[in-house]
């Protein structure tokens, strides 16, 4: 279990190395093999219900720091799988926003995976929630951050996208 787990490390470490050497695909790659890694081991923690956590027998077995490096290693891949999608040239905004949720259940104040959510959901046309996590994303924005004019940008093409939707509905009746 333990080489299972320091394999799907390494598989991470090399998907970053891949993403800041801009080779989106390749890190894609990394991150889905460290990911595969860790499928069978489960992490306990009475609520989640995520996808890699899926035979009950393994997590009996698991240290508290063995399972806190299976979930970190899960949030940190998760969430660079978002960074690198968003960065294809045909950005697959339901899988971004697959992604954005799984890191959320598990990190609910996770700026960049409110950040990315709200523009998957801006893009996949889900208005309202796109500006829930926009806007969740501005209250919990790093000081400093240069995130905050994105935010703003894409919240207010929300309320435009919401206003025009509303003023096609109200000429249809």
């Amino acid at each position: 279990m333990e080489a299972k787990i320091q394999k799907a490390i390494d598989f991470k470490l090399e998907g970053h190395r891949c993403y800041k050497e801009k080779k989106f695909r390749e890190a894609i790659g990394k991150y889905h093999r460290a990911l595969l890694q860790l499928k069978g081991i489960h992490v306990v923690d009475g609520t989640t219900g995520s996808e890699v956590n899926l035979l009950n027998q393994t997590a009996a077995k698991l240290t508290e720091e063995q399972r806190r490096a299976v979930e970190s290693t899960e949030i940190e891949c998760y969430d660079s799988l978002t960074a690198c999608l968003l960065q294809s040239e045909l950005v697959n905004y339901e899988r971004v926003k697959e992604y954005c949720l799984k890191v959320l259940v598990h990190q609910q104040d996770h700026f960049k995976a409110m950040y990315r959510a709200g523009i998957a959901f801006y893009h996949l046309g889900d208005y309202e929630c796109a500006l829930r996590y926009l806007r969740d994303a501005k209250c919990r924005e790093p000081t400093g951050g240069h995130y905050d004019r994105f935010i703003i940008y894409h919240t207010q093409k929300c309320f435009s996208n919401c206003f025009t939707l509303m003023f096609q509905i109200l000429q249809l009746t």
